[in-house]
């Protein structure tokens, strides 16, 4: 591994050799070339490895831009940004990074631009190729961009799953299992790569998350391959047969073009990876708001009542629910069209105005790509459509929309994407996706984008016991993983004991009442579709039902405490003055800890824990001198730490 002084920030060595380091000087990226002249990089933090050479470059078909390159030019900058945000993990995100932009030219003389930002636990980077002559159009035949790992690294991954596979052949749906500390190269499920993001623990060297960023219509988006046995992922596009087989698997760009941003997150602990902004810090906004969006809690119906509750009189009893809990939205899901109907939804939403809530519609993203059969379907695939309905949301006074069942990672279906996205913002209209990919920096990019599920989320446990039975687990992965790179519109807080509408049977929550309240903390997304129905003001604590009144759902501050991915999470957020420290245990055993909280010095605190018995309680709690609190998670338990007055 090549060494860099703390002094410095770039440095060309001999032999076409590069050297960036982030601010801090801790971490510190090498590029350079071998005999064949292809372009290689390696990664260290704190002089230890992270990434071991690894290949870059793209083949095209223009040029080959993998070998034979020389090193032509390289610029330096410094990048310093101070942006605000108010769908991510904090409110006011400062991003320095040292950037460093390296040219290389083929034997043909046609040129390739690797763009290097790395700041202090973050490396983003890009490819650009200029537009030669009088050709305007690329074809990227293979990316050859790859992560080496050292072999002692383990991987936390979720298989990509093949097209027009699972239930109504709707997969790829982004709901796949993980795998916690595999062995690198392990082969994954369905043989066809993993999921972004990934998150890699390199032994003593420390934790390494990789994913992409500003993937809009002009790209498709990406996956890991398979690894190899020495610990190489490289890029991969999508599977030929995702979109029902339509649309080429391959992105083309327009010259001059860029690709997407790769991401590499990087700590000597889990911190930076909970805590990372990097998808939003390098990309820009595609369009101003319309209007000013508003976020917030929504009930939802669906989750517990399930198909049967999408009628009329349900949906005004989960408006008054709303209304009681003080929620700014109802989101009414799949079958409306003809079990309401577009008339009696105007009804619904006069009624939901009455009560000062606001609604949103489920829709069917459908046109070809799978037997997906909820309606309303042929409403979203289409440009005329679409603008058509989305009037008349507009004229009715809709707040938002969730499209569901998407068909891939194609540059087809990012463009379905973006339009919808971009239509939405021309009506006024907040958009959720489900039954999709992996939103890529599209909180940044969509000033109305809200949140995507793409992990296998709340409804799993109305569907499966074994959802039930491993949920605590699969909460412990979400702040390290999935939810660390993008909004995750999960379905949290899920209060009945038994999954379904009477809460006299059906699935079995094995989790405990705070550790449901814990997941509204501990999932991020601007808006928060929770799974509490009207039975729940009646059978709980009044401070539970204060808790859920109280609850924000955006955020200004978020601190990685402690834990462990699949075994444990503590984590802090908070919102104006507030904080609210949550955390959760999915160990077999009571979890013990001493959490250093200094933000809550002096603060008068209640917390939420479980007894032995599993019921719940409230108690004040004070920190000591230090600003230290010992605490006590009992399985599939939780705690909240909170000194929010509403709460209590």
């Amino acid at each position: 591994m090549l060494a860099l002084t703390a002094q410095a920030v770039y440095a060309q060595l001999p032999s076409s050799k590069a050297l960036i380091s982030s601010p801090d000087s801790k971490l510190q990226v090498a590029v350079f070339q071998n005999e064949a002249g292809s372009v290689l990089y390696e990664v260290s933090y704190k002089g230890k490895a992270i990434l071991e050479q690894s290949p870059l470059g793209l083949t095209t078909n223009i040029s080959d831009f993998s070998k034979s390159l020389k090193l032509t030019g390289q610029k330096t900058a410094v990048i310093q940004e101070q942006y605000t945000a108010n769908r991510i993990k904090k409110s006011q995100v400062s991003y320095h990074a040292n950037e460093l932009v390296l040219t290389y030219e083929t034997p043909g003389k046609q040129k390739l631009d690797i763009t290097f930002r790395v700041s202090n636990n973050d490396i983003a980077f890009r490819y650009s190729l200029p537009q030669v002559g009088e050709t305007a159009r690329c074809v990227i035949e293979k990316e050859q961009t790859g992560f080496d790992f050292p072999r002692f690294t383990t991987t936390f991954l979720t298989p990509q799953a093949t097209p027009l596979i699972g239930w109504k052949q709707t997969k790829p749906s982004y709901e796949e299992e993980y795998a916690p500390d595999e062995p690198i190269g392990t082969p994954s499920k369905y043989k066809v790569g993993y999921t972004f993001p990934g998150l890699f623990h390199v032994g003593d060297n420390g934790w390494a998350l990789v994913s992409e960023t500003g993937v809009s219509s002009l790209y498709c988006g990406s996956k890991l391959s398979e690894g190899t046995s020495d610990g190489l992922y490289t890029i991969a596009f999508p599977e030929p047969g995702e979109n029902n087989g339509l649309g080429s698997a391959k992105p083309g760009i327009a010259l001059p073009g860029e690709t997407p941003w790769r991401t590499i997150t990087v700590g000597e602990n889990l911190k930076p990876i909970v805590e990372t902004t990097v998808p939003f810090d390098v990309v820009k906004p595609l369009y101003e708001p319309s209007k000013e969006y508003s976020f917030g809690r929504a009930t939802w119906s669906w989750l517990e009542w399930q198909d049967e509750s999408i009628n009329y009189e349900d949906q005004k009893t989960f408006v008054d629910l709303s209304a009681a809990l003080g929620y700014e939205f109802v989101l009414v899901d799949n079958w409306w069209d003809t079990r309401i109907g577009h008339d009696k939804i105007k009804d619904l939403v006069a009624y939901a105005q009455s009560k000062n809530v606001g609604i949103c519609l489920w829709y069917n993203s459908n046109g070809y790509w799978n037997d997906a059969p909820q309606g309303p379907k042929n409403k979203m695939n289409t440009s005329f459509e679409r603008k058509k309905e989305m009037a008349w949301m507009k004229s009715l006074g809709i707040k938002g929309i969730k499209v569901d069942f998407f068909a891939g990672d194609k540059q087809e279906t990012m463009k379905l994407y973006e339009d919808i996205l971009s239509d939405a913002n021309g009506y006024g209209l907040a958009v959720i996706f489900h039954g999709c990919t992996l939103p890529r920096g599209w909180e940044r990019m969509y000033p109305n984008f809200v949140a995507s599920e793409a992990v296998l989320a709340s409804e799993n446990l109305i569907f499966t016991q074994q959802a039930n039975d491993k949920e605590a687990y699969n909460a412990a992965l979400h702040p390290f993983i999935r939810n660390s790179v993008a909004s995750m519109d999960f379905g949290p807080v899920l209060l009945n004991k038994r999954h379904n509408k009477k809460n006299d049977g059906g699935r079995i929550r094995k989790t405990t009442d705070i550790f449901q309240l814990a997941t509204a903390v501990l999932f991020q997304s601007p808006i928060q579709n929770f799974g509490v129905t009207p039975n729940n003001l009646k059978e709980f604590p009044e401070y539970v039902i204060n808790f859920l009144k109280d609850v924000p759902t955006v955020w200004d501050e978020t601190v990685f405490i402690d834990g462990y991915p699949g075994k444990y999470c503590v984590l802090a957020r908070r919102s104006k003055d507030n904080w609210y420290v949550t955390g959760i245990n999915a160990e077999k055993q009571a979890k013990k800890l001493t959490l250093s909280l200094p933000m809550l010095a002096g603060k008068n605190l209640v917390q939420y824990a479980d007894k032995e018995n599993r019921e719940s309680q409230l108690q004040q709690v004070s920190l000591n001198k230090k600003g230290e609190i010992n605490v006590v998670m009992q399985p599939d338990g939780a705690i909240i730490i909170t000194n929010a007055t509403g709460s209590r």
